[in-house]
């Protein structure tokens, strides 16, 4: 997937961290996004482990939940359809309390 870059003028972009990688977004682009727009394009796993990709873009299936922080605040799950991307902004696909 790429973004449409002729004919549209965009803010310098903005880094955000998707599970300890730098990502590319610019102001206004969501959190769904910055995941399509990172190497792994993961959301989340189901119950057998799987990854799941984004369905309905439009805050509905909740397909594309990951957990979100920006700066210091605690860590809340999020639709990253519908959340958009901020400086600081720190995205996990993983629960981050599970993590070891």
């Amino acid at each position: 997937m790429r973004r449409i870059e002729q004919g549209v003028t965009r803010p310098e972009p903005i880094t955000v961290e998707i599970d300890g990688a730098s990502v590319m977004v610019h102001p206004g682009e969501t959190v769904a996004v910055a995941v399509l727009a990172s190497a792994s394009r993961r959301f989340r796993d189901d119950r057998s482990g799987a990854p799941r990709g984004m369905f309905c873009n439009m805050g509905t299936c909740s397909e594309c939940s990951v957990w979100a922080a920006l700066g210091t605040s605690p860590w809340r799950r999020v639709r990253g359809c519908l959340v958009l991307a901020e400086p600081t902004l720190r995205i996990s696909t993983r629960d981050p309390e599970s993590r070891p």
